[in-house]
């Protein structure tokens, strides 16, 4: 099992930057990739961005240029730099994880881009 927590999520306006955290515990050595993913209100969860172990990235067009994904294996972490935000990026961001025989997904924090 891996459990994640993620922090950093609040209220910003517009063109602002925040930095959302999550940090794994547990059976972190089976993680093959981690991410993150949102869901925007009345929409369906979504990526957002994700990191292969072997550093490949993969980022929604929506948000390429402007989120920034990183690790830092020693911490079992994994980070989104949020910068030049819009208030169609409010939603609730969730960290993710996946083995090769599960997927976990944090608690969820909310981000608000206020216009």
């Amino acid at each position: 099992q891996v459990q994640l927590v993620e922090s950093g999520g609040g209220l910003v306006q517009a063109r602002g930057s925040l930095r959302l955290s999550c940090a794994a515990s547990g059976s972190t050595f089976s993680i093959m990739s981690m991410g993150w993913y949102r869901q925007r209100p009345g929409k369906q969860r979504e990526l957002v961005a994700t990191m292969h172990n072997g550093g490949s990235t993969n980022y929604a067009d929506s948000v390429k240029g402007r989120f920034t994904i990183s690790r830092d294996n020693a911490k079992n972490a994994v980070y989104l730099q949020m910068n030049s935000l819009k208030p169609e990026d409010t939603a609730v961001y969730y960290c993710n994880a996946n083995s090769n025989w599960a997927v976990y997904w944090g608690q969820g924090t909310q981000v608000t881009v206020s216009s």
